[in-house]
């Protein structure tokens, strides 16, 4: 009888180098980093100094189809091609956003990989890890605070209580935070007035953290948060609170990549972690300027599908960071192709999708082929990853690379890294150093000059095979007040539901022909970008009916179970 370890099992039989042997290992001096523990350090930002002169390596994009309650395993590939590209002798770093704990407690359970493709130590990395997401909450919450007091303390900036913009922060899915009244009473209590919580993920402070490029970066951006509108209908800013310099003490140390490895022994960085609905849904600038100073190839997770975390990374993060990718690997699996194929899960029911279906597959794959044109939409060679599962027979593995393939795919790869690590991977790794070497040419979706109407309508033309963008009324009056204030030039950031290439949550497969409804606008002006919100978008999620964190616990070794 074979036994089947579970993923923590896994985790915790590995032998794990201690942080300096594996910080000595890619480069790093004992000088430049900064231990939390054995297994995990800070890096200090000396470090890109000593290391400015180096070449880059190459720059690997990893994103997926629109995400299914099934799973498609982008983490477990971003981290398995990394083993996978070591394993046939490249130099490679994987580098990864921080798990927020509201899914880890909610919905989601850990995020660190699965099988024998994890980052570790898991337990650290899916809980308070370096301590980072403590940090954007309080430096955000300090903000809110001195907002509050500001009010409070006679209002010399003739804010409008009504136009408060920013919000407090949490790190949890807490559902009765999504609007409440404070200051209630009135008198020594503050002023009363509404406001609401947002999750840590979805703050502006953590987007400003990923998309910081030093310290002195950091601190303008802080300044330049957009809290409200005082009397005059004009916008207020943070640094009129003088918070900027607080806000960045408290952030100091959350600047500095986190390193951490891989099951066997490669370098990963895990730093930040903005949601891709809300956010950029990338991880920092900071980390991956590091890792390509050290290694040949960066492996770099995009938050959900390409029409989120993907589009994100090339239209804002590669333009604030002067980032050039080389390629992208979009992860599909059979059984997810099914969902976007017609197969129904309803009642729970597990034998649909497990039951052979070609069809559907093929069905399915409408929505891998949009992805596809996503990717080449910005002149990258697109890979398909497909994440084999015991369930797939190989006439729907045959399925998916002929369509994927026809779509114009450079090469779709069947790999196993869940269930031999590196080794499942190694012909994945070979197809995208292939990619690499072909020519290409990157380029952003849209320039920043053109007005906000037209740049968010390209994005969902081009991106999600829309039809066009209807506004509300309230969306056109925000749009306005951007432009009047002088921030049309800024980046789109799209909140969007990512389990459908639409707005619609329930639309599977390839839907074309809708209407994007923008029902509001909003300006995260410190990190630099414009977010619209297409249908029911929100910041704070909720707990589901049986939320994970009722399956995790610590046992009396100290050891905590559950989180896998």
């Amino acid at each position: 009888m074979i036994t089947i370890l579970s993923d923590i099992e896994i985790a915790r039989k590995a032998r794990l180098l201690r942080i300096d042997a594996l910080a000595e290992s890619i480069g790093l001096t004992p000088e430049e980093i900064e231990p939390y523990g054995r297994y995990k350090a800070k890096v200090a930002l000396s470090a890109l100094e000593r290391l400015g002169s180096r070449p880059d390596g190459k720059y690997i994009c990893v994103t997926g189809i629109n995400p299914t309650k099934l799973g498609e395993g982008k983490t477990v590939v971003t981290i398995g091609l990394a083993q996978a590209l070591r394993k046939i002798g490249r130099r490679a770093i994987s580098t990864l956003r921080q798990p927020s704990m509201g899914p880890v407690f909610g919905i989601k359970g850990g995020a660190t990989g699965g099988g024998y493709s994890q980052v570790v130590p898991m337990e650290d990395i899916n809980l308070h890890f370096t301590g980072d997401f403590h940090a954007v909450a309080a430096a955000h919450n300090l903000l809110a605070a001195l907002l509050d007091n500001h009010l409070f303390q006679g209002n010399t900036l003739g804010l409008d209580p009504d136009r408060i913009l920013f919000r407090r922060t949490l790190d949890l899915n807490d559902r009765a935070l999504r609007r409440v009244r404070i200051g209630i009473g009135g008198g020594n209590n503050g002023v009363e007035r509404e406001t609401g919580f947002d999750i840590t993920a979805a703050s502006e402070v953590m987007a400003i953290l990923s998309l910081a490029r030093s310290p002195r970066d950091l601190k303008e951006r802080l300044s330049r948060i957009l809290v409200g509108v005082n009397r005059e209908g004009r916008a207020v800013f943070a640094g009129a609170l003088d918070a900027q310099g607080a806000m960045a003490a408290t952030l100091r140390d959350a600047l500095k990549p986190n390193l951490v490895q891989n099951l066997e022994g490669g370098a990963a960085f895990i730093h930040c972690g903005p949601f891709a609905n809300v956010a950029h849904g990338n991880n920092s600038i900071l980390a991956d300027r590091m890792a390509l100073k050290l290694a040949d190839y960066v492996v770099t997770e995009s938050g959900f599908g390409s029409e989120c975390g993907a589009e994100k990374l090339f239209d804002i993060k590669c333009r604030v960071a002067g980032l050039t990718p080389s390629a992208a690997v979009i992860v599909a699996s059979v059984r997810a192709l099914k969902l976007h194929g017609g197969v129904s899960m309803a009642g729970g029911d597990q034998s649909a999708w497990r039951r052979p279906d070609v069809a559907a597959v093929e069905r399915g794959c409408t929505n891998l082929a949009k992805h596809i044109e996503n990717i080449r939409h910005f002149g990258l060679p697109a890979l398909v990853a497909i994440n084999r599962f015991d369930s797939d027979t190989q006439a729907e593995i045959d399925a998916v690379v002929h369509q994927a393939r026809a779509a114009g795919a450079f090469a779709a790869v069947p790999v196993q890294v869940h269930a031999r690590g590196g080794d499942g991977g190694t012909e994945l790794a070979e197809a995208l150093i292939r990619a690499t070497e072909t020519p290409s040419a990157f380029r952003p979706l849209y320039p920043l000059e053109w007005p906000i109407e037209r740049k968010i309508e390209t994005i969902a033309t081009k991106i999600y095979g829309a039809a066009g963008v209807s506004y509300s009324d309230e969306a056109r009056s925000k749009i306005e007040f951007f432009r009047r204030e002088g921030f049309e030039d800024l980046p789109i950031c799209m909140a969007k539901t990512p389990l459908s290439l639409s707005h619609d949550p329930n639309v599977k497969g390839r839907p074309e022909g809708f209407t994007l409804p923008i029902t509001d606008v909003r300006a995260s002006t410190g990190a630099g970008f414009i977010y619209p919100l297409a249908g029911n978008i929100m910041t704070m999620p909720g707990l589901p009916s049986v939320p994970a964190a009722n399956r995790i616990d610590l046992d009396d070794q100290g050891q905590v179970h559950g989180l896998f």
